[in-house]
């Protein structure tokens, strides 16, 4: 079966400011303050939390060494515990799901969130049960860009890896497909439009409504 898998932070939702705001608990815990923008800073936070972690350290003398493994499941507890606060599905990101599912391809996550968390925050969100895959960055013993973590997100949805394609947004999506040998698919609605067009992915979207197409130009 024809298989299409999306990421999720940045591509099927907008989480940044709930990522932003587990970030700076952690700060806050330190004494800090906020170091962190959510607008300004938006695409450092989907990137994951170890990066808005470095960001953040870097901005104020004295803690560009700070322990971020310390601080790393702090971060993800005050995630867990504040989840969906200002967490949004792109415009049009289920309509494409849906019309995908209904022209006969199966649908997946491959995303480098932890599991438990991606679960908690698609059933938040409504849409888990839209979706017959879900791989965190926790579920294997591999994470993208390793092109395994992709296969088992088709297998798992009932698809064929050779009939396969990953939505993304990021490098890590790019060299996740690269890896894996199939086409990526990388959306310019999120922060940092130019970067993600100079990673020459087979295809980019500006809007959900055009994913149908391009989908069916790739595999078919």
């Amino acid at each position: 079966m024809r298989t299409v898998i999306f990421d999720l932070d940045g591509t099927l939702a907008d989480t940044s400011g709930d990522l932003i705001a587990a970030a700076n608990r952690c700060f806050q815990g330190l004494g800090l303050g906020d170091l962190l923008d959510p607008v300004a800073d938006a695409a450092t936070a989907l990137r994951g939390g170890r990066a808005m972690l470095t960001l953040g350290f870097s901005r104020v003398d004295g803690f560009e060494d700070a322990d971020i493994d310390t601080q790393y499941p702090i971060l993800l507890a005050a995630y867990a515990d504040d989840i969906d606060t200002h967490t949004t599905l792109y415009p049009g990101a289920m309509d494409a799901v849906a019309t995908l599912t209904s022209s006969g391809y199966a649908v997946g996550i491959a995303t480098n969130k932890p599991e438990g968390l991606a679960e908690t925050l698609m059933q938040s969100l409504g849409v888990r049960d839209q979706f017959a895959s879900l791989i965190g960055a926790d579920t294997l013993p591999v994470r993208k860009p390793d092109p395994a973590h992709h296969f088992e997100a088709v297998h798992r949805a009932g698809g064929d890896p050779k009939r396969s394609l990953l939505v993304g947004d990021t490098a890590t999506d790019r060299d996740t497909s690269r890896n894996a040998g199939v086409p990526s698919i990388l959306v310019t609605f999120g922060p940092g439009r130019e970067d993600v067009l100079a990673l020459d992915p087979e295809a980019t979207i500006d809007h959900y409504d055009q994913l149908p197409a391009v989908v069916a130009r790739l595999i078919g």
